[in-house]
């Protein structure tokens, strides 16, 4: 009987460990069909800059990037294979161009390399320029590259606004690593305004105007609640996540500007930087990096040396597992969002080609999105939720900011 028994108990740990392997391999298959049956956006993607500091040229000749490369995070086959759809091209303005000049030269060079990939690659990629025309170019399978500018320094008048709409800019990140003349960044601890400058409030106004949407990643609190404040339109936070996780680390939102967020009727879009996701894991690279520099230093090394790379290589595989958040914490986060402010005011804003080599474990490139689709699944997200945190939310939002474009210039 005892046998019996000790059989029986072996033979049902192993029918629920067949069934457990079934069931993730029905939920991985869902996941896989899910990210290419809905439109998976991306609200942030460094591609143009990434291209830009490698001196990317656009000739008949070229065919590396951005179809298929072994380098970065993007290019056409593996969003294809990820099921991404309408990643924002970052039209990125570094703060220096603040001090030295030229933001706006320097963005449009940015959005004439976008315009020309899609001219070069009319077969593969499109133009972004409203939900409607994303939506038109996925029934044809092809991907729509949307652009926002990350940084409003080239707003160098109030007139530049429409310049950038008319451009094909449909989001304006406001500031990035230092105060500009628009408003403060959370990384800057000089605070200029207090928030938004007088320029700043304009600024907004003409964006509500304008039909291009508000982005508060990287703006200071005070900046965050004043812009809340006058809008007329919802707001983003293109590539932001949870400073729940991430108590010391301001670039975050804190769960009371998550709720503000939802009562605006906006979207934060999930940053996927590992930084971003676990404040514990940042102070395990901060230790690393220190300790790594002061090895370095006492051997009269720089990180660019020859003999630096074994150094190098050797703290990375020491430090590995603790370098590294994973796609698991990416559904925290959402699931954080969610419970704050509901399933309508989440997305992905992946900042892909431009957290470095900081991409948690199951979100390594843009081929990856299944991974998340999978995990969603397996913690009981629907179908019709998912549907909205790929796309859904930031359509509604960017529809909504049409319509209140078209109603301020009609009135």
């Amino acid at each position: 009987m005892k046998f019996f028994a000790l059989t029986l108990t072996m033979f049902l740990g192993i029918s629920l460990l067949a069934q457990n392997d079934a069931s993730e391999k029905t939920l991985r298959d869902q996941a896989e069909q899910l990210a290419h049956k809905f439109i998976i956006t991306d609200g942030h993607v460094d591609l143009p800059y990434r291209l830009n500091v490698k001196n990317f040229r656009l000739t008949k000749e070229f065919t590396g990037i951005p179809i298929e490369t072994d380098q970065g995070d993007f290019d056409y086959v593996r969003a294809k294979k990820g099921g991404l759809d309408a990643p924002f091209m970052s039209i990125y303005v570094p703060s220096s161009y603040q001090v030295t000049g030229g933001a706006k030269a320097f963005a449009d060079s940015l959005i004439d390399m976008v315009n020309g990939i899609i001219e070069m690659h009319p077969g593969n990629f499109g133009q972004g320029r409203s939900p409607y025309q994303v939506e038109q170019n996925f029934k044809k399978g092809i991907i729509s590259l949307p652009m926002g500018m990350e940084n409003g320094a080239p707003i160098e008048e109030i007139g530049d606004v429409a310049h950038f709409h008319k451009r094909g800019i449909r989001y304006i990140t406001l500031t990035h690593a230092t105060d500009n003349q628009i408003c403060d960044s959370s990384y800057d601890t000089t605070r200029t305004w207090n928030g938004l400058s007088t320029y700043g409030r304009r600024v907004v106004e003409e964006m509500n105007r304008q039909g291009i949407m508000v982005d508060i990643s990287h703006v200071s609190d005070a900046a965050f609640y004043q812009v809340i404040g006058i809008t007329k339109a919802p707001v983003i936070a293109s590539h932001s996540s949870c400073r729940k996780y991430t108590p010391d680390f301001q670039r975050n939102m804190s769960d009371d500007m998550i709720k503000a967020l939802g009562k605006n009727g906006g979207v934060i879009m999930i940053n996927f930087g590992s930084d971003f996701l676990d404040g514990q894991v940042q102070k395990m690279r901060d230790e690393m990096r220190e300790k790594m520099m002061a090895t370095l230093d006492e051997k009269g090394l720089t990180r660019d040396n020859e003999q630096a790379k074994p150094i190098i290589e050797a703290f990375k595989k020491e430090y590995h597992d603790q370098l590294f958040s994973d796609v698991e914490m990416v559904a925290n986060h959402i699931d954080h969002v969610v419970k704050l402010a509901g399933i309508d005011h989440v997305g992905f804003g992946s900042d892909f080609d431009g957290v470095g080599d900081s991409l948690p474990v199951g979100l390594k490139d843009v081929s990856a999105f299944p991974n998340l689709i999978f995990v969603l699944l397996k913690r009981g997200y629907s179908e019709a939720d998912i549907e909205k945190i790929c796309w859904g939310n930031l359509s509604r939002v960017w529809r909504q900011v049409e319509t209140i474009a078209n109603e301020l210039k009609n009135n």
